[in-house]
């Protein structure tokens, strides 16, 4: 782990230093206030979720607007630029109640209710040299081993430092260090309860079609993890195309975070192909996971919400059962080929098998089914504004979740203050 680590940072070290002398994004900086922008997400977001016979709690039901917004300044001119990026975060509950509160969209107060709202803000100082680029401070993450969640009213934040270079064209290379993450229903800027994550890794296309990445992540007190990636595209004519996507993770697991005396491993991979035809594509999936504990195969959450870059990763389920096996076929239309530009709808069907609940017992399973409609105004006042309806149904066996369906509606609208 750590030579990989530590070649992975020369790496980077040597890329900042390889090119200085040529044209750079600092170089043609705009200044702090004329690369400025200032964005506003307006979102509403509708769910419930009826879990068809959990005696605890069978259904649940939320409502409300979140408003997420984004301050990103330029870079003041000169070797070393600087610059000052802002979220400031309000979640406003419309509907909801005691009986029906959904703990990760209201968080709730001492009497359980969910609360009439909720907020959040923070600011990130970044440094700009040549490519690179230095970002400490409250700050939204996409990197396969750290991905902050956007699945809900709000996103998640972390609160830490990265280095994104990409000094070398078609290479980029991170490295991070957070120390704190706050939930995406919670207010506190540390309610996951991360320790301290440290990150390195880089993504590397090789051509216009091909691209790999490698990363590697410690979770202090929690798991070790090394994430893969390789995709490739390939345009077979001026309407048909062909794509392939493998992703894998490799988790250590420590004692102390599994609870079982003794560290665990797991192994998860998926390969997915896509054939698109016109206004059409199709896609099949294959999952597979290996080991864990205690039915437990592939996790994730405090490193990111959004830390499972898989192919059956869906709506519901992830699909990452201990030993679990999983299959997904999907169908996506896109109507603007048909003279309605903006207009998209998606289903698939997903189904896993072989999951290991213990005790010598492998026969467990789950399917889920999705569907979704998405419309995207493409001109006019309302232009950016979008409608998305996302419908689930899920099954299992044998001791996992009980049968449920889940609907959403989400509504966003973008306003480009600066």
């Amino acid at each position: 782990m750590k030579v990989m680590k530590w070649s992975v940072i020369a790496m980077a070290v040597a890329a900042g230093t390889s090119q200085m002398a040529l044209a750079s994004s600092q170089s043609e900086s705009e200044g702090f206030v004329e690369g400025s922008s200032l964005t506003i997400l307006n979102r509403n977001l509708y769910m419930n979720r009826d879990f068809r016979g959990d005696a605890s709690q069978s259904y649940r039901e939320a409502w409300g607007h979140g408003f997420i917004g984004t301050f990103e300044s330029g870079f003041t001119q000169g070797t070393v630029g600087v610059g000052v990026d802002a979220i400031g975060l309000l979640g406003v509950k419309l509907d909801s109640g005691t009986d029906r509160a959904w703990p990760d969209i209201f968080p709730r107060d001492s009497e359980g209710r969910p609360q009439d709202d909720y907020s959040q803000a923070g600011a990130a100082v970044k440094f700009r040299v040549s490519d690179t680029v230095l970002k400490y401070g409250t700050q939204f993450v996409a990197l396969p081993v750290f991905s902050t969640d956007d699945a809900r009213l709000l996103p998640e934040t972390a609160r830490g430092g990265l280095i994104t270079s990409s000094e070398i064209d078609g290479l980029e290379l991170n490295v991070g260090r957070f120390t704190a993450l706050s939930a995406k229903s919670e207010s506190d800027h540390d309610s996951v309860g991360l320790k301290e994550i440290n990150l390195v890794g880089g993504t590397y296309a090789l051509s216009d079609s091909l691209s790999t990445s490698l990363y590697y992540s410690d979770v202090k007190d929690a798991f070790e993890k090394i994430y893969g990636n390789v995709n490739y595209n390939m345009a077979l004519d001026a309407d048909q195309s062909l794509a392939f996507d493998f992703n894998i993770y490799q988790t250590d697991y420590e004692s102390e975070f599994t609870n079982t005396g003794s560290d665990e491993d797991n192994t998860i991979w998926s390969l997915a192909a896509s054939y698109g035809v016109g206004a059409h594509k199709f896609t099949v999936a294959y999952q597979k996971s290996h080991g864990g504990y205690d039915t437990n195969g592939y996790l994730y959450g405090i490193d990111g919400g959004g830390t499972v870059w898989l192919s059956n990763s869906v709506q519901y389920s992830d699909f990452y059962y201990e030993d679990e096996q999983s299959w997904q076929v999907r169908y996506d239309l896109g109507m603007a080929a048909y003279g309605v530009s903006g207009l998209s709808f998606m289903t698939r069907y997903v189904d896993g098998s072989n999951i290991n609940m213990g005790a010598g017992n492998s026969d467990a399973e789950e399917r889920e089914w999705d569907m979704e409609a998405k419309y995207v105004f493409q001109e006019g006042p309302a232009k950016d504004l979008s409608l998305r309806v996302r419908q689930a149904f899920y099954n299992a066996t044998n001791g996992l979740d009980n049968d449920l369906s889940d609907t959403r509606l989400i509504v966003e609208y973008p306003l480009s203050i600066l």
